[in-house]
């Protein structure tokens, strides 16, 4: 199950990471907007960076906030973006959501 692209959840609402999920963003977002807040996201995770490498904690705070901002506008954090009152499995371990027997076949297939 090695490949350069994320495991999709078959309803497309997350991505499995070391056997959690993390949400994905809005497929209802706007291309143009989408790739504007994916651009900003990188260059606030840049800056994370760098204020840490400076030891500069306020500089990291600030970043960080910006990383939220982004990943909030993408709707990979905040309210969820599908409309069909499933709660969010955001950090959940696969296994414990029901994706579950999903993620099973594909791990013991």
């Amino acid at each position: 199950m090695s490949s350069s692209t994320p495991l999709t959840t078959p309803d497309g609402r997350y991505i499995v990471v070391r056997g959690r999920l993390w949400r994905c963003t809005n497929p209802e977002l706007p291309e143009a907007q989408r790739e504007a807040w994916v651009r900003q996201l990188m260059r606030a995770r840049r800056g994370v960076a760098q204020a840490k490498r400076a030891q500069d904690p306020q500089a990291e705070r600030e970043a960080r906030a910006r990383v939220d901002e982004a990943k909030r506008a993408l709707g990979e954090r905040g309210p969820v973006w599908w409309r069909d009152g499933a709660p969010d499995y955001t950090r959940c371990k696969v296994e414990n959501t029901p994706y579950s027997d999903w993620y099973a076949a594909l791990v013991d297939g």
